[in-house]
């Protein structure tokens, strides 16, 4: 392995690029721990006001059977947004204000606005059943979307150095979508019980078995899928230039509307004949939420592309190896890299590859906005920020890269020396570049799956 400088010295920063702007004292409401407190405050207040208006409404016995109950798809949830951010993952806090927003603010503020607004129609127009229908296809979608979305707005402004990508609005608004219907189910499925107890009904023909099914087994994707298309508008909006206000804006609003629009649409489908529910079920929701997976999982691959086409510009510089690029532009590699170091290091060391690997992928895209013209104004100091990281694990991290960038290369078959022809030699004997000469040297060998 080539030996790098001391100091490597920057890249020349993209065209578009901006210069770090002035510091400036924050005034006492803009300092992190007053907010943080404040928003903890009045999330774990509306915690406290939820948790007693549930448990009003279905009772003790009720309240525990629907936690139990809606408890069951939210870990298989979490895990599929948080598979879709382990390219450049976020940081926790944000996952867990996404998720506690979710289930303590939106869906008190859901809950009070829906029922004063469905009383208020009731009263208005003397026919409760319509309320009722108007409530649910009308007033829930608006309040409900508007309520989830405040999470993902909240994100975007306050931490946009984590909100860089259509990625990073995908998972906050998934992740406040789950931790609402995980609110909303253990209503709904303790009013269930509840019915049960006073009927009497048990087993697969009462309503809490019926419940389970539609809202659980059926459609635990249904408020994900809403809100991802909020998240989507503000993803968007986050690849702009600061410059585009207008996109800025109208972006997150479109993806607001259309999310009201297709909750309207799914919850209107039982109005459409004994079998609408099920019939929008197959032909709009199954195919939009098809269609929306194949997005997630193409836009994961399309940062690991620009892993390796953003990464280079630092290995010309000295910062990175020649192996980085394309084995932090692979998931199998960067798993294989992570287990290495494991394995001979210890967990911790493990745990600083991934950082590691982070830290770079956080470099190759933050390089990509700049050369698009969208960079923010801080943009020299965070790409010194995220190189110095870098710097300072790149002695447990190289080795480990090195080696799962030889394990996952393609393998390429050798052409008879007479088919290079007279010229092709290159290099000095022994040097990297060379035919038949390692480009890095040899590591202790490995199996991730020896005990």
């Amino acid at each position: 392995m080539a030996t790098s400088p001391a100091y490597p010295n920057y890249p020349a920063p993209p065209a578009g690029s901006a210069r770090a702007p002035g510091h400036r004292h924050p005034h006492w409401w803009q300092r992190r721990a007053i907010r943080a407190g404040a928003l903890i405050t009045l999330l774990a207040l509306s915690g406290l006001v939820i948790l007693a208006l549930v448990r009003q409404q279905t009772g003790t016995e009720g309240f525990l059977v629907g936690l139990g109950l809606a408890t069951l798809p939210v870990p298989l949830l979490v895990s599929a947004f948080r598979w879709l951010d382990r390219v450049a993952p976020g940081p926790w806090r944000n996952l867990l204000f996404a998720f506690a927003w979710g289930a303590c603010a939106a869906a008190l503020i859901a809950i009070v606005a829906n029922s004063f607004a469905t009383r208020w129609i009731a009263t208005a127009t003397a026919d409760p059943t319509s309320a009722d229908t108007l409530g649910a296809t009308v007033i829930a979608p608006i309040v409900e979307e508007s309520a989830k979305a405040a999470a993902v707005l909240l994100v975007f402004l306050f931490r946009r150095g984590d909100f860089t990508g259509v990625v990073d609005g995908f998972v906050i608004a998934g992740v406040t979508a789950t931790g609402f219907a995980f609110t909303e189910n253990i209503l709904y499925l303790g009013n269930a019980f509840g019915t049960d107890q006073l009927s009497g009904e048990s087993g697969l023909a009462s309503v809490t078995a019926a419940t389970f099914f539609v809202r659980v087994v059926m459609s635990p994707f249904a408020h994900p899928l809403f809100t991802v298309l909020t998240g989507i508008g503000f993803g968007i909006a986050a690849l702009s230039g600061e410059r585009h206000r207008v996109r800025r804006v109208l972006l997150p609003v479109a993806g607001l509307l259309l999310a009201m629009g297709l909750h309207a649409f799914w919850n209107g489908s039982a109005s459409f004949g004994e079998y609408g529910f099920f019939v929008v079920y197959a032909t709009f929701m199954l195919p939009v939420f098809g269609l929306l997976t194949w997005l997630a999982v193409w836009l994961r691959q399309r940062e690991l592309r620009l892993v390796r086409a953003e990464l280079p510009a630092y290995v010309a510089a000295g910062w990175l190896t020649a192996a980085e690029p394309f084995a932090l532009g692979s998931m199998r590699a960067r798993t294989l890299a992570r287990d290495y170091a494991a394995y001979h290091l210890g967990k911790p060391a493990g745990r600083g590859v991934v950082a590691y690997e982070t830290y770079a992928t956080s470099l190759a895209l933050l390089r990509h906005r700049a050369r698009r013209g969208r960079a923010r104004a801080d943009f020299a100091v965070r790409e010194r920020e995220l190189l110095d990281a870098l710097w300072e694990r790149r002695e447990l991290a190289r080795p480990a890269l090195a080696y799962a960038a030889r394990a996952t290369a393609p393998v390429v078959v050798p052409l008879p020396y007479a088919a290079y022809g007279p010229y092709t030699a290159y290099g000095t004997p022994g040097s990297p570049g060379t035919p038949g000469t390692p480009a890095y040297p040899a590591y202790p060998s490995y199996n991730p799956y020896r005990t």
